[in-house]
């Protein structure tokens, strides 16, 4: 108090002497904006003193919770805790790291039921109507206003996540393997499955373990970049989850789901996923792309890291967007999404040093650090950022590219699923069992959708 004090009377007393001395004509002009950069100091100054004041205030300690291999090595290697104490002297921040995401939705699940989430937690665009009641309004932060994503996903005008990152999703390719198969970068899905397959034939008539495509179906999800995005690319409708909520017949012949998972199905079944995709995790796959056994895998941006932590020289490392258009006369849809959504709970004992630590991990304090550190981009319009040389590469193939901002479905499309047992990643794997008959898989689900539509009394 006494420092704000001393600079406010500070500020009377050079404003006093300056009018003291003021003359008519010029003298009086400079005078006057002589004082009036001395209130801007002075109040700046003040402002200063009352922001230190607020931080010494907030006090306590905030738990967050991430699965993030990419961003814990990032806080273990650059201190966030003592960096977010030189502002908040009397905070503390634990940070608890989960396995990996499927752990991290059944921890989080079971702590909603039991209301112990953590004061910080990370959400994805399918998982914000899952804990909208238990997440509060972040809409007033200054990191939701500077966010050009943000407001794109509040949940009934609320924002209550905000996204790390803006997430695109490439096919990452060996160029030096294409040109020897003679082979060109795709531009249609006819063209896709035919790349794949010659691809296949090239190199796996001399090594059965090829693969033209490295996809871990063993784990189920690496499919999400066909059976998660492509309905959604098909017209270029982000919203297709939700689309399908108001829909009792949703897989039938012509629907956007069912052209794209015929595609999906004739690529999987085409022998371009190697002798053996069920057998093999993500994990391994990135390994054997990365050693050039796999010429193609099709991973989001933070996927660059993965390859590049395995590779001994990715200078013939390029990527290109999925083609899933039917022809170049059609649009190239390529989809883009927030991920990782920052949001405050509901039982937080210090929801303002909660907040405050969004802000804080939103300014020029850590983000831009820590965009600069990953290979996703950025989703602050006050800190933009240049995107990786192999990932700008898929922009110079599709100038001519269409996004689609891609939305993980609301709570009557996640109410319909769980009624239905409706998992995509998980149909994906089961394309590649013997016996699956996908238009009979769809037909079943068509009749399970309506039933459930009718029961949970969704319009």
């Amino acid at each position: 108090m006494k420092k704000r004090w001393i600079a406010a009377a500070m500020a009377c007393t050079m404003t006093a002497s300056l009018l003291a001395g003021c003359s008519s004509g010029s003298g009086q002009t400079e005078a006057g904006t002589q004082a009036e950069s001395a209130k801007t100091e002075a109040g700046s100054e003040a402002a200063g003193d009352t922001a230190a004041a607020k931080s010494e205030e907030l006090s306590g300690t905030i738990t967050f919770t991430i699965w993030d291999n990419n961003l814990n090595d990032f806080i273990e290697q650059n201190d966030m805790v003592g960096k977010f104490q030189e502002t908040y002297p009397n905070a503390d921040i634990e940070v608890e790291k989960i396995k990996d995401d499927s752990e991290y939705w059944n921890a989080m699940k079971m702590r909603a039921s039991a209301n112990q989430l953590p004061d910080v937690m990370f959400n994805k665009t399918f998982t914000l109507s899952r804990f909208k009641d238990y997440l509060v309004d972040l809409s007033d932060t200054e990191a939701a206003k500077n966010n050009e994503l943000a407001a794109g996903y509040a949940v009934n005008g609320k924002i209550l996540g905000i996204p790390m990152t803006s997430g695109y999703e490439y096919v990452y390719y060996w160029k030096d393997m294409f040109q020897e198969a003679g082979v060109e970068v795709p531009t249609t899905w006819p063209e896709f499955v035919e790349v794949a397959k010659k691809l296949q034939d090239y190199y796996g008539k001399d090594n059965p373990d090829f693969m033209a495509i490295a996809c871990g179906l063993k784990d189920e999800w690496p499919d999400y970049p066909f059976m998660e995005f492509m309905p959604a690319l098909e017209s270029g409708n982000g919203q297709n989850w939700n689309s399908m909520a108001a829909q009792d017949a949703p897989f039938a012949e012509g629907t956007d789901i069912n052209k794209a998972y015929h595609k999906v199905n004739e690529l999987f079944t085409s022998g371009a996923l190697g002798k053996d995709p069920l057998g093999l995790s993500k994990d391994q796959v990135t390994t054997l792309f990365s050693a050039k056994e796999a010429a193609i895998t099709a991973l989001g941006d933070w996927g660059l890291q993965d390859i590049q932590s395995g590779a001994e020289d990715t200078s013939q490392l390029g990527t290109f967007y999925l083609p899933t258009r039917d022809s170049e006369s059609d649009p190239y849809n390529v989809i883009v999404q927030g991920d990782s959504f920052m949001g405050v709970t509901t039982h937080s004992q210090n929801p303002e040093l909660a907040k405050a630590f969004v802000e804080w991990f939103y300014s020029d304090a850590w983000y831009p650090d820590y965009i600069n550190y990953v290979s996703s981009s950025s989703s602050m319009t006050n800190f933009p950022k240049e995107k990786d040389p192999i990932l700008a590469q898929a922009d110079e193939l599709c100038p001519d590219m269409k996004l689609v901002m891609y939305d993980g479905g609301g709570d009557d499309f996640t109410a319909i699923q769980n009624e239905t047992s409706f998992d995509y990643k998980k149909l994906g794997a089961q394309m590649l069992t013997n016996g699956f008959d996908l238009q009979k898989t769809l037909d079943e689900l068509n009749t399970k959708w309506a039933a459930a539509r009718q029961k949970l009394g969704i319009q």
